[in-house]
């Protein structure tokens, strides 16, 4: 087992949407040509429909561990069951290519851990100046969506909480329509801090890298951008995240993605970085441990 190791890290790959594609193909040629101890993808590799997820991995030819925490978008289906695919099919399939699953199976060397989440979030981040009732959030559509579509059209039974700017504010996060967890946000995020804390009470005193698909802390958070972009704060991540991370006194790196917009930021004693791979652009990270 490794005693130290050199880490490679990236995010948001998108392999099955058209134009993220040969920009994900490029970025891993970079990553294989560099190499490393240990690789690390960190959720949105593709959706989970379609073999695209495979085609992903198997490009990575790597000699060392391969790990992966899931995004949003490998639970996005046409299937009925988004939790299902995250709690069983999604692990074996990328077991079957060798890949370790790291929610809640933490990666353990000897002195070093690497534990990885695809978090989720909590609307804790939402934009305090959108003010928007939180029963749009839970629906993830804006009032002005609402007003639109005749499905949403019970979220206006009352409207003397809604600020007016709003009703034209038309946003929504396709989460939605495309992920059926069968349970509410809040409880989704419950399950996956649970899962956390077992996998950081299983690293010890090791010395640890934690990893959350989702934004961990308001410090990673990208600048805001508009009324559209506004919205989509409160689907970034939950302070909760970094609080059961950074709970621990031997985390030493908090990595996180989702966001599409690069960050650095020292909380305390841990280096924090938001990888910011998007759609339009892939990066990665090399990290000494």
């Amino acid at each position: 087992m490794l005693a130290a190791m050199r880490l490679v890290a990236t995010s948001d790959l998108h392999f099955n949407h058209t134009r993220s594609r040969p920009l994900a193909a490029g970025l891993i040629e970079q990553i294989n040509r560099v190499g490393g101890d240990v690789l690390l993808v960190g959720g949105d590799t593709a959706s989970a429909d379609g073999d695209a997820l495979e085609q992903c991995l198997s490009l990575f030819r790597f000699a060392g561990p391969k790990l992966i925490v899931a995004g949003n978008h490998e639970l996005w289906t046409h299937g009925p069951d988004s939790h299902a695919l995250f709690v069983r099919d999604l692990p074996q399939r990328v077991r079957a290519l060798g890949w370790h699953w790291l929610e809640g199976e933490p990666f353990l060397a000897d002195q070093v851990a690497v534990v990885g989440t695809v978090g989720w979030y909590d609307y804790a981040f939402a934009s305090p100046r959108l003010a928007i009732p939180r029963r749009f959030y839970e629906r993830k559509v804006s009032p002005g969506v609402a007003r639109r579509l005749d499905q949403h059209h019970d979220l206006l039974a009352r409207i003397d909480d809604i600020p007016p700017h709003t009703m034209d504010l038309y946003a929504r996060w396709n989460d939605g329509r495309h992920v059926k967890l069968h349970r509410d946000d809040g409880a989704f995020l419950d399950e996956r801090l649970a899962d956390l804390r077992r996998s950081l009470d299983a690293a010890g005193s090791r010395r640890i890298l934690a990893f959350s698909h989702h934004v961990p802390h308001a410090a990673l958070l990208p600048p805001a951008h508009g009324s559209q972009w506004d919205f989509a704060f409160a689907f970034l991540g939950s302070p909760r995240i970094g609080q059961t991370i950074l709970d621990r006194p031997n985390v030493s790196h908090l990595l996180c993605g989702h966001s599409h917009f690069p960050v650095r930021a020292r909380i305390g004693p841990t280096q924090a970085i938001n990888i910011g791979s998007g759609y339009r652009w892939k990066t990665y990270e090399v990290i000494d441990l």
